[in-house]
């Protein structure tokens, strides 16, 4: 099956994959650039450190597969923008998909496509979009032997706490976690949920479709590095992690860390030891 050709590039022999999420400044918010202003420089970083797959825009893809070299990491290809991300819902919302998506993923030499499945609270036609978006990018993905990797976002209001804030209700994450494979993901980024040790529920609606883990929001390096030990533990697949990795300090040392975590089911303490 030729879908298994990519995702034999991006997972391990052993199933496991990190993806360093580095698409955000697709989103037009101004918090989202912090360690990314620079798009060629932060790429380069992350690359030395080797992780496993790196998700980019059509438009930042270059900076990646323009470096020479047989073991450098896949690309994950971003297909679709929203503006559901700011302190304030504008009133029109959208989630959409890019022209061509798939074509401009295979000439790109991508290993994945990813695109948003969200549930925001009194939002059904943004939801609604984004089945949309899915059901146009499986049929066409299928003919190219590009496996789908779909994001169910469970996310609060935005009057709560800002835009971008996961709700980590476990009982909304596993019906929109069991759509995304309904509607035929080969791959699910999913929310963590808010306690960590019940996490092993949506490895188990997923059905065998491989789970890798949102990083979310930023965080303390305490609270991602025991998370993902924690979530690896639970039966995770592996993580896609973007501002948690992109904005730190030391962006090599935190993809080491992680890598290890996943990799190599690093302890804590062994994870700690990679960052600076």
């Amino acid at each position: 099956m030729q879908l298994n050709y990519r995702l034999n590039r991006m997972f391990s022999e052993q199933g496991k994959c990190f993806n360093v999420a580095i698409d955000h400044g697709l989103f037009n918010e101004m918090s989202f650039l912090e360690g990314i202003e620079d798009m060629r420089q932060a790429i380069d970083v992350i690359v030395d450190a080797n992780p496993d797959c790196i998700q980019l825009t059509v438009g930042q893809a270059r900076h990646l597969q323009s470096l020479k070299g047989k073991n450098k990491p896949g690309l994950v290809l971003r297909t679709d923008v929203a503006n559901v991300y700011g302190d304030k819902l504008p009133n029109f919302l959208f989630s959409e998909i890019v022209e061509e998506a798939v074509e401009q993923a295979v000439r790109l030499d991508s290993v994945a496509l990813c695109v948003n499945l969200l549930l925001l609270p009194e939002q059904p036609e943004l939801h609604y979009q984004c089945i949309k978006n899915i059901s146009k990018l499986k049929r066409e993905a299928e003919k190219y032997g590009m496996p789908l990797m779909i994001e169910p976002l469970v996310m609060q209001g935005n009057e709560n706490k800002g835009g971008y804030m996961v709700d980590g209700d476990i009982h909304k994450i596993l019906p929109l976690v069991r759509q995304a494979v309904e509607l035929g993901a080969d791959i699910i980024k999913a929310d963590p949920c808010e306690h960590v040790e019940e996490y092993h529920r949506v490895i188990e609606v997923a059905g065998g479709i491989p789970v890798l883990v949102r990083g979310g929001g930023k965080a303390s390096d305490e609270e991602i590095i025991s998370r993902t030990v924690q979530l690896m533990k639970q039966g995770a697949s592996g993580i896609v992690y973007g501002r948690n990795v992109i904005q730190h300090h030391d962006p090599a040392g935190m993809t080491k860390a992680l890598m290890a975590i996943v990799h190599h089911n690093a302890s804590k303490k062994e994870a700690f030891s990679n960052i600076n």
